[in-house]
């Protein structure tokens, strides 16, 4: 009974042992067969771990740059932030500055309506601001004017009918033909051996050096392209258009420096006389005066060191002495309003004009 069991086990398993046995006695060819499949899979085995080692670097460098990208954000949003801060800053100094400004011209006008009282003149214009006052005082008579340039421009140097060489115009001949709200008289010239009248030392008109003698002896008076009063000295003609000049002309001496008074020189100094005075306040506005002088019983002018003291009380910062005697004119608003020494107005070479 045994003995057939396991003979019907081995009739089972006769197949699967002769299977076997074929396969292992297949030809070697075979074999290199499945080895050569074996390596294009190997192959690409490699390939796939390559390529997801680069996928790797890939996404570290996504990674990286998103990062990159995520500081640059933040780095730009602090920077817009600190910018309108910045701009909100700037605004409020701004308005504090204007608020200052007026703060600081409504304290000069009270001082100024103090001393003076209220202006007989007053212009407010486009481009300039004008207070004419008149000044009355022991021994002397004259017209001061606080302007305040709202355009630069506004402020003009002309020389008489726009020639170096002229027979002269009256200060109010050039106000007329330029239209001014304001004129004085301003630098000093000297007549040549056929009457012409020549500027002394320095002139410039519109940015243009009209004439340039360097002369240590005399003030220059420059106004530059902000329309603020230059006080400085000259010695080359590069040094006016770097401080960007538009308009000035020459007289002497200087009178204040940062509200200082400054040594008179021996030759003018105590001497009684028409005077016509530029300066700037305290506030950046400018100052504007003429004194009448050698005419008894109404006006026997006023000394440079007079002068001084006077425009230190209506603080002023830096100041100049122009032509004088009967140069001295001033013209507001369509006429002149100072009596000139010798009866009427002299012919000058250069005025300083006001437009309105």
């Amino acid at each position: 009974m045994l003995g057939n069991v396991n003979r019907f086990f081995a009739f089972l398993l006769a197949p699967a042992v002769g299977f076997l046995f074929a396969f292992s006695q297949q030809n070697p060819v075979d074999k290199l067969a499945w080895d050569g499949l074996k390596l294009p899979l190997e192959q690409s085995v490699e390939e796939v771990a390559k390529l997801q080692e680069e996928l790797d670097e890939t996404r570290g460098t996504l990674e990286n740059t998103q990062i990159a990208l995520q500081e640059i954000r933040e780095i730009a949003d602090r920077e817009k932030k600190a910018y309108e801060e910045q701009n909100k800053e700037i605004d409020h100094l701004l308005q504090a500055s204007a608020s200052q400004t007026k703060q600081s011209e409504d304290v000069l006008d009270t001082i100024l309506s103090n001393m003076l009282g209220d202006p007989i003149g007053q212009h407010f214009g486009k481009n300039s601001t004008v207070k004419v006052y008149s000044l009355t005082e022991s021994g002397y008579r004259g017209y001061m004017a606080k302007v305040r340039l709202n355009n630069p421009n506004a402020l003009k140097m002309v020389l008489a009918n726009n020639s170096i060489k002229s027979r002269g115009e009256t200060t109010s001949q050039a106000g007329k033909r330029t239209g001014a709200i304001l004129a004085i008289n301003a630098g000093g010239f000297m007549s040549d051996s056929q009457g012409y009248l020549v500027p002394l030392g320095i002139t410039v008109v519109d940015g243009q050096i009209r004439t340039f003698s360097n002369n240590s002896n005399l003030s220059f008076v420059g106004f530059n392209n902000k329309g603020h009063l230059v006080g400085t000295t000259i010695t080359t003609q590069e040094q006016i258009t770097e401080q960007g000049i538009l308009q000035g002309a020459s007289f002497l001496p200087r009178l204040l420096q940062d509200g200082k008074r400054l040594p008179i020189p021996k030759d003018w100094a105590n001497a009684r006389q028409p005077r016509t005075l530029i300066g700037h306040f305290d506030n950046g506005d400018l100052l504007l005066i003429v004194i009448d002088g050698r005419q008894q019983g109404y006006s026997n002018g006023v000394t440079l060191e007079e002068a001084q003291r006077k425009l230190q009380e209506f603080h002023v910062v830096d100041a100049y002495n122009l032509d004088g005697g009967g140069s001295s004119a001033f013209y507001y608003n369509g006429k002149l309003m100072n009596k000139p020494s010798g009866g009427s107005e002299r012919r000058v070479v250069s005025n300083l004009v006001i437009l309105p």
